[in-house]
């Protein structure tokens, strides 16, 4: 409707100039689009440099409402095709399994949740107005062969040839914005590593040589960006020069050969003009989409593989843990390599269970399994008596609190750390101070100036390993959990902050199950029950005082930590 309303705005200019000149509209030049004049008279309107002005500055305005509706629909058509992959790939992750996950690399998770889906809007972008180019050049061109079929026809022959020109460059570009989507996952990648390891490159002297690294990467991605510029350069800088080789070719031609006039062809002309310049618009625009190509691909290719990673869930929604989890003859591994084999015990509501072993005897991997995170590759769990397998383990999982030995603390207040971002109510906030109590960590928090809206920094920089990890035990005991993880949740701390925890792991005693990974000893000399592995089998088990004296390797460990 727009190229439309332009065309018809621009019809007018002929009869215009015929009466500027003295003369009358007679419409000569304007082939079928003479119906304009005939419908003015049909009406009774006079054909006078005013009704003609006036029919005109309607057509243009009528054009000028169509582009701001068009415009206003493209931007919430953009948005909307933005936010729906955003959310597709938000959801696809909420169910992606975690054995897949870590399997992942970051840095590509990373970019393409950012960097490519900006890519793709430009794609988009491009996309839309190639359609919008395309409808335009219809029109344009319908309305140059109502007014001289063969001259029209000479111009379309010539704006097809040039395509072919326009194809080759299209081939390079789709080559190389796949190897920028390539090479800003591993930038990505590069990035995340010293950002998570910057302490300990500073510290070493090897940020400049890591550096290093990262400046070859970024010179590799501005390579691919430099050629794609390259091609969009010439694009843009042959689009007008085509344009006037055609037209003046076609004249020639038309003038020359086929003995025609110009005044015959005027309106012809400027039609067709119009439409070849979004024409070669439509080919920089399609070059766009060609560009950013790679991105497409990836999104393509990462949902794809999201949805090939999910976990199945089953039907069943526990509510709370009753009575025991237990575990007959279970099995995992990565590939070939086996982690565990055919480990088998139970775990009674509300008992404290240490796990201990060497490194490598699959502690972790297990604590994984109870956390639902892996799924057996043979044998069974259960919990209160049904199969893992038939549990919708993404609400159980509710119910469960983690603290490993980073605890995770998020760049927020005490309160949204604690609450997980939960409504600021009072209740709320009377819940938050009682976690927080059970934590031992409220004396603490209300010493702070903003007590418990004081912000923790990045990663809890602001306070310390032991206010870390107490902080993230209130998080736990907020959302009202049955099983309570810890992996080498007390190994980084000093001897006194590690007995402060010991003590909050004796308070909750008998309120929670506790399953805890440790490699000090000390933290574990009061658990019902400890679990020791080695080489991914359960080599002994029974308390403390059981496996001090009826365990070689236990006994071993013990006196190597000065017991």
């Amino acid at each position: 409707m727009v190229a439309l309303m332009d065309g018809l705005g621009l019809t007018m200019f002929l009869p215009l100039l015929e009466m500027v000149d003295g003369g009358n509209a007679s419409g000569e030049g304007m082939g079928k689009l003479e119906f304009i004049l005939e419908a003015m008279g049909s009406l009774g309107i006079p054909i006078t440099v005013s009704a003609i002005l006036l029919i005109m500055a309607f057509f243009f305005i009528f054009k000028g409402v169509l582009k701001f509706i068009e415009q206003y629909y493209s931007v919430l058509v953009r948005r909307f095709f933005v936010r729906k992959i955003r959310f597709s790939i938000v959801d696809l992750f909420e169910d992606y399994s975690f054995k897949n996950f870590i399997k992942q690399d970051s840095g590509r998770i990373q970019n393409t949740a950012t960097g490519e889906i900006e890519r793709i809007l430009i794609a988009f972008n491009s996309y839309m107005y190639v359609l919008q180019a395309f409808s335009m050049i219809f029109i344009y061109v319908a309305m140059a062969f109502s007014v001289n079929v063969r001259f029209s026809l000479f111009v379309m022959i010539g704006g097809v040839l040039s395509n072919f020109l326009y194809s080759a460059i299209y081939k390079r570009t789709k080559i190389h914005s796949v190897d920028v989507s390539k090479g800003n996952h591993y930038f990505q990648s590069l990035l995340i590593q010293k950002i998570a390891n910057f302490k300990y490159l500073k510290a070493s002297g090897l940020l400049s040589t890591y550096g290093n690294k990262l400046r070859s990467q970024i010179n590799a991605i501005e390579y691919h960006y430099r050629k794609l510029g390259l091609f969009s350069s010439i694009i843009t800088a042959i689009r007008e020069p085509i344009i006037i080789v055609i037209i003046v070719a076609v004249i020639l031609f038309e003038v020359n050969v086929t003995g025609g006039s110009i005044s015959g062809i005027i309106l012809s002309l400027l039609f067709f003009y119009r439409s070849l310049t979004y024409l070669l618009a439509l080919q920089a625009y399609w070059n766009s989409v060609m560009a950013n190509y790679g991105s497409l691909e990836n999104i393509k290719e990462f949902k794809k593989e999201l949805k090939a990673g999910r976990e199945s869930q089953g039907k069943i929604k526990v509510e709370s843990f009753q009575k025991e989890i237990r575990l007959d003859n279970v099995s995992f591994g990565y590939g070939e390599k086996r982690i565990l084999n055919s480990v088998s015990f139970a775990i009674v509501k509300d008992q404290v269970i240490a796990i201990v072993g060497e490194s490598g005897s699959g502690k972790s991997t297990l604590m994984n399994i109870l956390a639902g995170l892996f799924l057996p590759d043979s044998g069974l769990i259960t919990l209160d008596g049904i199969n893992m397998k038939e549990i919708d383990r993404n609400h159980f999982q509710k119910k469960i609190g983690y603290i490993t030995q980073e605890p995770v603390i998020f760049d927020d207040t005490i309160y949204n750390n604690v609450s997980f971002w939960d409504k600021d109510t009072d209740e709320n906030r009377k819940k938050c101070k009682e976690a927080l109590n059970k934590a031992s960590v409220l004396e603490f928090v209300e010493s702070l100036e903003n007590k418990e809206d004081s912000r923790l920094g990045n990663n809890g920089v602001m306070v310390s390993g032991g206010q870390k990890q107490r902080i993230s035990i209130a998080r736990e005991l907020y959302k009202g959990i049955d099983l309570l993880l810890m992996d080498e949740a007390t190994s980084a701390l000093d001897s006194e902050t590690e007995l402060g925890i010991q003590e909050n792991i004796d308070k909750l005693r008998g309120q929670v199950t506790i399953i805890i990974i440790a490699h000090r000893l000390s933290t574990i000399k009061n658990a019902d029950r400890i679990l020791l592995l080695k080489d991914g089998e359960i080599q002994a088990s029974g308390d403390f005082e059981e496996l001090e004296k009826h365990s070689i390797g236990f006994k071993k460990m013990v006196a190597l930590q000065g017991f």
